[in-house]
């Protein structure tokens, strides 16, 4: 069984530590006080922060969150970034692009986004932050142990060049688990379900109010799995099937005999990808594209949205639809900033229909996670939910058909993790 890493707490008298829960989509950072987690404001008095960048090009520096989404959609030159979590580990992290008029690893994008965070919490709490605990996916990439490795020594450097004196590591799920514990009146077999940005990932814990003040809980782990779906690959999946036809996705060459190139509709709905397709080689491409395919209207569209950098706004839409899909029947997909009337309708049906390859191996692992424990499924009492997906209604009913004797129940859809991130700094460190 995968385990998150450990380590001694220093001693010392006064320790300064917070739980950094950095996100796909969304951040957040929590301190305890009076035994109690609670998340330190991130942006303004707002205790989430999407986990966004934006670099304007007419003034130095970074803006982060809100800010640099609402820099980035109200039209401002500059470079946006997001999902910067689903990179770690690969060598596109460490790869450079042009920001501000010089060349920029995303590491450095990172550790200013990091250094943000711990701002916050500093602020928040009137003192230095030496020690965090900082949680991970069960598996940031799958079924690459070395390449996971990999993903968690790039946070970790990222969070010590910050000035994180101490540093550990918890799972998300088990972090969740942390939180919902604070709930409970008896002891419990809890399955945790936490669907975020990028990851999807599961635990089996036993949980009860004496076993909370323990601080090793290795022992009440049954079971830990992940697997790299979430909430960015619903988007991607949303945007191929009802916007990127819109473009030319699935139209043909002139001659009829092939499909216009795919890989491109591909990363243009992936959100980490998508500022590397603003490039001069990417638009010499396009007009190789252009010239041989049979709906050139179309790829005349794919071009400017290129030109004018209109990605991220196109899947911030689409996220947007997704969103309004958890309680709406219907949804319109907004593309008039690429073409004034140009939008994509898609219901309900035609969504849960998009995401089937994603909820499908939701589902799987959801049983090899039983399996692992060596657990009946009907044994499990309940399902803690969390993330910012868990609120998909036919995923919810997946969940439940899966459990069928367990009662579901929601935490923070946002900060659960990050309340049970700091309940465990609190208890490694002091």
């Amino acid at each position: 069984m995968l385990r998150a890493s450990e380590v001694s707490p220093p001693q010392r008298t006064a320790v300064r530590s917070c739980g950094l829960d950095f996100g796909t989509s969304n951040s957040t950072v929590a301190l305890v006080r009076g035994g109690r987690p609670e998340l330190a404001p991130v942006e303004g008095d707002k205790p989430t922060i999407p986990s966004a960048v934006f670099f304007p090009s007419a003034r130095k520096g970074g803006v982060f969150g809100r800010a640099a989404i609402a820099a980035y959609t109200d039209g401002e030159q500059g470079r946006f970034m997001r999902a910067i979590k689903s990179i770690l580990g690969q060598g596109l992290f460490h790869e450079k692009t042009p920001i501000q008029g010089r060349q920029v690893a995303l590491s450095y994008v990172l550790k200013l986004f990091l250094a943000h965070l711990k701002q916050a919490a500093e602020t928040c709490a009137g003192e230095a932050m030496d020690d965090a605990v900082l949680g991970r996916p069960v598996q940031f990439i799958e079924d690459d142990t070395e390449a996971d490795a990999r993903a968690q020594e790039d946070l970790a450097q990222a969070a010590r060049a910050v000035g994180f004196r101490h540093i550990a590591f918890q799972y998300e799920p088990i972090a969740a688990a942390l939180d919902y514990e604070l709930t409970v009146g008896k002891e419990e077999l809890v399955f945790v379900v936490d669907i975020g940005g990028g990851t999807a990932d599961f635990s089996i814990v036993r949980v009860s109010p004496e076993k909370s003040r323990k601080s090793d809980r290795r022992g009440d782990i049954l079971a830990n799995r992940g697997v790299r779906v979430g909430g960015t690959d619903f988007d991607s999946l949303l945007s191929l099937t009802a916007v990127m036809p819109l473009f030319g996705l699935g139209s043909r060459t002139a001659d009829g005999k092939a499909e216009l190139p795919k890989w491109i509709y591909h990363e243009l709905s992936t959100w980490s990808q998508i500022a590397f397709l603003y490039s001069q080689k990417v638009r010499s491409v396009l007009r190789g594209i252009r010239y041989d395919a049979e709906r050139g209207d179309l790829v005349d569209r794919l071009i400017r949205v290129i030109e004018h950098q209109e990605g991220h706004r196109i899947i911030d839409h689409v996220e947007g639809a997704k969103i309004q899909l958890s309680e709406a029947r219907y949804a319109r997909i907004d593309l008039d900033s690429v073409e004034p009337g140009l939008a994509a309708d898609i219901d309900r049906d035609g969504f849960e229909r998009a995401i089937l390859p994603g909820l499908a191996r939701i589902e799987k692992a959801i049983t090899a996670t039983a399996v692992d424990a060596g657990l009946d499924r009907s044994a499990i009492e309940a399902v803690f939910l969390t993330g910012g997906s868990s609120a998909i209604p036919i995923l919810r009913k997946r969940v439940s058909e899966l459990l069928p004797n367990a009662r579901l129940s929601d935490g923070d859809m946002f900060g659960s993790v990050g309340k049970g991130l700091g309940l465990d700094a609190h208890r490694k460190f002091g």
